[in-house]
């Protein structure tokens, strides 16, 4: 707990005190080419791949179509709602494809684009990454929570 005669520690501290000489400004700077846009971009796209769900969706379509309730079935916890907005966000990204037959009733399959598979490797991988550290990542939780708990 915080109280107003105790600094909160942080990561970064800066000393004002000092000033700032030549050799304190000479930083890496990012290539000219860097939009200040980009990282934006780039984070909205690390969001749709970095969901649950679509980790999940990208790895059980990978080995070729599904249709719809399957998929349902096969990832399990999702709400009929959130795997249509998964899906949908994935094929407006350009990774699944969506291909509907014209048969009663209607049968729609979804399956991975050239671009969705080439991030099936990547997405295995983290996954794979994620199960090796999970005990670990579980007993910081445990660390961190019981720290924060004041315990």
């Amino acid at each position: 707990m915080m109280t107003p005669d105790k600094p909160r520690k942080t990561a970064h501290s800066v000393n004002l005190s000092t000033p700032m000489e030549p050799e304190h400004i000479n930083v890496t700077a990012l290539p000219e080419r860097h939009l200040p846009g980009d990282c934006t971009a780039v984070g909205s796209i690390l969001s749709r791949i970095g969901d649950k769900w679509s980790v999940l969706v990208i790895m059980l379509i990978g080995d070729g179509p599904r249709r719809f309730n399957e998929i349902k079935r096969m990832v399990g916890g999702i709400s009929q709602r959130m795997l249509t907005l998964t899906l949908r966000g994935l094929e407006r990204d350009g990774l699944v494809t969506r291909t509907i037959y014209p048969t009663i009733p209607p049968r729609v399959d979804y399956e991975l684009t050239e671009l969705g598979h080439s991030l099936k490797e990547p997405v295995k991988h983290l996954g794979s990454w994620a199960f090796e550290h999970l005990p670990q990542i579980q007993t910081a939780r445990e660390r961190f929570d019981k720290n924060a708990n004041g315990v």
